[in-house]
């Protein structure tokens, strides 16, 4: 276990926050780049129709946004694919603003949704992922299985920065097996 992960552990079994949770004060772009796998959200409207093998890919702009694409099995057994772009909020690239609407109408200042990394591991391959209200929740992994006594140690860090996880969705990953 690598010093990075124990120190998280430690951070995830203090008392629940009532404030909003907090980003990594950075993270390096060009690792979280690439390819993740959902294994567990706080159900989102978006994904109502999600039942299997969700993902979400990134990518880098030109202009320093990064491209998103997001993909999952929908209850009739088709692909479902939306792109949008993320928007850096803070110098460290952990705080995210993300639009999925047409590129014509991203100035909408509402269409935006909050995306914050909680948390990262050093080898960039689990990552937890929020936003301030509380109201949404992705546990990401660079593969579709993760090692049980990972994802309640990640689970314990959004615990214990005030998410309720009494609604938390695990997400199957049948295309994969």
């Amino acid at each position: 276990m690598s010093s990075a992960y124990a120190q998280n552990s430690e951070i995830a079994t203090q008392t629940p926050s009532q404030g909003k949770p907090k980003a990594v004060d950075a993270i390096d772009v060009q690792k979280y780049a690439g390819t993740w796998y959902e294994v567990a959200r706080l159900p989102m409207y978006f994904q109502r129709n999600c039942v299997s093998d969700v993902q979400a890919k990134y990518s880098l702009n030109a202009d320093k946004t990064i491209r998103v694409k997001n993909q999952c099995m929908n209850k009739e057994g088709e692909l479902d694919i939306s792109e949008g772009v993320a928007y850096p909020q803070n110098d460290g690239n952990s705080q995210l603003k993300v639009s999925f609407l047409p590129k014509g109408l991203r100035w909408v200042p509402f269409s935006k949704g909050d995306y914050w990394v909680l948390r990262v591991d050093e080898d960039y391959q689990v990552a937890l992922v929020g936003g301030p209200s509380h109201r949404y929740l992705w546990l990401l992994s660079r593969t579709p299985d993760v090692d049980e006594a990972v994802i309640e140690d990640y689970l314990n860090t959004a615990k214990a920065q005030g998410y309720d996880l009494s609604k938390l969705v695990r997400t199957k990953h049948i295309a994969e097996k």
